[in-house]
This record gives C-alpha cells, sequence and structure tokens, in this order.
C-alpha cells in the first residue's frame, strides 16, 4: 500500500488518507497514522487488517523522502518513545512549532504575525535535567517501547540526556543484574525495582538517583549497601541517593515512604541567578538553557516597576518569582501544592528575598483571596499545566484587571483558548515568543504579553 503523508497527529506522527472501495463499490475512507514520516513523503507500508477505518502502521520504505529528513544519530529512535523528531533536521523543527502556535491563535481569530519564530536552541542534544527509566519485570532498565507502555528497550544511550546521567544510570543498571534483581510486572502487580529517576543541576553539577521499589531497602540490604558504596567511590557528584517505597497499582514516579540511602533528600540547582532547593518531586523546568530565556523573555515583555504589585500563578517553587520579585514591590504567588508552596517560601529565603507572599490553594479562589489581602496587581503572570488554566481562572484574572498580564504556555492550544476568555474584558495580545524547550518532540513553549485597553 501506498500513501502520501498530508500532516501530522498531535504526538508527531504522520497522517494519511486512501480512499478505497467496499465490497459494494462505495468509496470507503482509510485514515493511517504512520509514526517517523514527514509532511509530503511518499511511503509504501503494510497495514493489517485494512478494511477497518482507523490503523497505525510503520513505513516498509520511504519512496520520496521530504528534503529536511535525516538520519537519526540514537539506535533506539525507532523503537523508544521519548523522541518522534530525531529523523527532521531541527530547522524544520523549528519552523513546524512556530507554524502550530501560528494556526491554534488564528483559529481564536488572532493575527498569526504576532507569532515570533520559535528560539531554538544551538545544541539541541543533551539538554534533559531529569530523567524517569523503567525496569522489565526480567530487570532490564529503559525506556518504554514507542505505543506500547508494557515493553521496555534496555538502555544502551540517551541522547537528550547529560552523560553524567546516563553514565549513572548504567552503573545502576549494572547492579540490578550483578545482584539479580527483578523489576515489577505491571500486569501481575509483582516484582521489585519500578522506576529509576535521574536529576542533576546543570549548574552545580549535583545529582540526585532515586529509585522506586515495592519494598523497602532493609529487605534487600547486602545490595543496598553495595549500591551506595558504588555510587559514592564512581559518582561523587551524587548528592542525593535515595529508595522510595512505590506499592500502589497506578504506574507513577511516586512515594509513601522515603528512605535516604546517601547524602540529603535534595540537591541544588540554579537559574537566573537564583538557588533552588530540588526534591525528588519538585516541579522545575526540565530544560535548564532554554527555561533561562522563558524567565529572560517573560521580564522583558512584562517590564516590571519597582512601584508595582505583581501576582504569580501557578507559581510552582518560584521559578518566576523570585526574579520578577527583584523587580517589583511586592509579589504573589499562588500555587496549589502545597509541598511546592512551601519551597517557594524556603527558596526566596535562601535567597535573601522579602517582599514575597506566597499561598497555597487553588488558582481561582487563590486570586480571590489574594486581592483582599493583598491589593490590585498592576502584573499578572500565569504558567499554568498542559491542560490550561480554563475559563473560569482566566475570567477572574479578567475582571481583577491587572494593566499587563504574562501568559508562559506548554500547550498552543489552551493558551489560544485561554487568552480568548480576556477579549471581553478588554485586553489585547501584542506578542507571541514561542521557545523550544523539548527538540525531537512535538512539545513547544511560548510566552505572550496582554495588555488592558
Amino acid at each position: 500500500m501506498v500513501a502520501h503523508i498530508e500532516q501530522f497527529d498531535r504526538k508527531g506522527s504522520g497522517e494519511a488518507v486512501i480512499w478505497r472501495e467496499n465490497e459494494l463499490g462505495n468509496p470507503k475512507k482509510l485514515r493511517l497514522t504512520i509514526p517517523q514520516t514527514l509532511i509530503g513523503e511518499k511511503v509504501r507500508l503494510t497495514v493489517d487488517q485494512p478494511d477497518r477505518r482507523r490503523r497505525k502502521a510503520m513505513p516498509d520504505e520511504i519512496l520520496e523522502a521530504h528534503p529536511e529528513r535525516t538520519v537519526p544519530p540514537c539506535p533506539h529512535f525507532e523503537r523508544c518513545g521519548g523522541c518522534v523528531w530525531q529523523h527532521w533536521d531541527y530547522e524544520g523543527q523549528l519552523k513546524q512549532k512556530t507554524d502550530h502556535v501560528k494556526h491554534a491563535l488564528a483559529e481564536q481569530g488572532y493575527d498569526p504575525d504576532l507569532v515570533r519564530d520559535t528560539l531554538g536552541m544551538d545544541n539541541p542534544w543533551r539538554y534533559r535535567n531529569k530523567m524517569e527509566f523503567t525496569f522489565s519485570p526480567e530487570g532490564e532498565l529503559g525506556l518504554h517501547e514507542q505505543g506500547n507502555f508494557r515493553k521496555i528497550i534496555s538502555l544502551e544511550t540517551c541522547l537528550i540526556a547529560s552523560e553524567e546521567m546516563v553514565e549513572a544510570t548504567m552503573e545502576v543498571a549494572d547492579w540490578v543484574k550483578d545482584h539479580g534483581l527483578v523489576g515489577y510486572n505491571k500486569d501481575l502487580h509483582e516484582g521489585l525495582l519500578r522506576h529509576l529517576m535521574v536529576r542533576q543541576s546543570f549548574e552545580t553539577g549535583e545529582l540526585m538517583l532515586g529509585l522506586f521499589a515495592t519494598e523497602a531497602p532493609s529487605a534487600h540490604q547486602k545490595a543496598v549497601d553495595d549500591l551506595v558504596n558504588r555510587i559514592s567511590e564512581k559518582f561523587p557528584q551524587v548528592k542525593s541517593l535515595l529508595w522510595m517505597e512505590n506499592t500502589a497499582w497506578a504506574d507513577r514516579t511516586q512515594a509513601e515512604e522515603i528512605h535516604l540511602l546517601a547524602g540529603r533528600d535534595y540537591i541544588y540547582d540554579e537559574m537566573a541567578g537564583y538557588r533552588f532547593r530540588l526534591w525528588f518531586d519538585t516541579f522545575f523546568q526540565t530544560n535548564p538553557t532554554q527555561a533561562q530565556k522563558l524567565v529572560d523573555l517573560a521580564i522583558e515583555l512584562g517590564q516590571p516597576k519597582e512601584t508595582e504589585k505583581m501576582i504569580d500563578l501557578f507559581c510552582g517553587v518560584g521559578t518566576f518569582s523570585l526574579p520578577f520579585a527583584s523587580k517589583v514591590g511586592k509579589l504573589a504567588g499562588i500555587e496549589i501544592v502545597e509541598s511546592s508552596i512551601e519551597s517557594a517560601k524556603r527558596n526566596a529565603e535562601d535567597n535573601g528575598i522579602s517582599n514575597t507572599t506566597f499561598l497555597a490553594k487553588d488558582a481561582r479562589k487563590g486570586i480571590d483571596e489574594m486581592l483582599e489581602s493583598f491589593g490590585h496587581p498592576e502584573l499578572l503572570m500565569l504558567d499554568p499545566p498542559r491542560s490550561g488554566a480554563g475559563g473560569k481562572v482566566m475570567r477572574r484574572i479578567g475582571r481583577s484587571k491587572p494593566d499587563r498580564i504574562v501568559y508562559v504556555s506548554c500547550n498552543p492550544d489552551t493558551f489560544a483558548t485561554d487568552i480568548k476568555e480576556l477579549e471581553p474584558f478588554g485586553y489585547t495580545l501584542k506578542e507571541v515568543q514561542p521557545v523550544d524547550l523539548f527538540p525531537h518532540t512535538v512539545h513547544v513553549e511560548c510566552v505572550a504579553i496582554l495588555v488592558l485597553k
């Protein structure tokens, strides 16, 4: 079967449509999802059950290649679900991300010319400061196979993680094999090792290793002692070695009890000249090089003034709050996760910042409470999750009437629908700057400024 790739789906795979006749001679449409292809390519593929309406298949042969197609450097690319666009020249990826943002805004009636070209990386490799790897039931450590979360690809390398992170990960993989330890079987809900989380500060060099297991470390004390010795001798930059008990059915890196095997239970990181403490579950921007650009852009577009009050919605541990706090009179941060608010307070104290107030509350209710105690903000910033802030929160922002709104988004589609809610309140979108935090994936971040007429 031959297909022409017409567009991408939301996960970055190519899509094609083939028309055929059914048994009555009527036209029948087959929608195909074809990973590792590019728009405009002509491919040959084998489709099982082609009588269905939708099927997914890998290309057997690229008959007409896109001029920007390139050879993926990672040996795991064809099977791994981590990167979807390693076969595409980086400049092509950046243009696609710009077009995605423009299209999302145009669908809501905005001028796509408000969107600048996406800011990429000089070197779009080794950019991640955090990775989560999974153990197979046999004890192999690696990443999920593309489209199959029950299949683990044994790790040889990872070109988007730092070399030190990969080396430490391989040491843990060898330790598991040397002691004959088993992984967790998701179907049978039995086994020991579930995940390995690796985190590193690019600024301080400190590393954190966190093992997620179904039993306490005391049940495997001899092996645990050997792990501590190996890591201490070979990786002195590991300042936090943790063992997390997790017996829940949900396949997430969560902990019911935390055991500190060596070092402290956090590492230090730095961004925009400020120091942060990161625990295993602390949300922090995964690409520190590009995250610094996000902070700089937010300040550039927001134009904070020493005489102003500012509210930072979805403030997390204060990634944006601390840099902004040094440029405004007072800053209030709102975040629903209590542990993040405690971290934000501690981070402000560690950095000698005393003009901040942090509130652990839902965004919409938090705005109401903060407006009463804090007063009217001239500047408001929000950095919501991928699902967006939602209509209720956006309308509440509109009613609070800040002079300027800085929106940092990790999802152009929810960003566009969110800011549409601000139009009836008199806000005008002035500028949008996309930033590529995740090269070789479909994801793109944006920083935008909206001004009250």
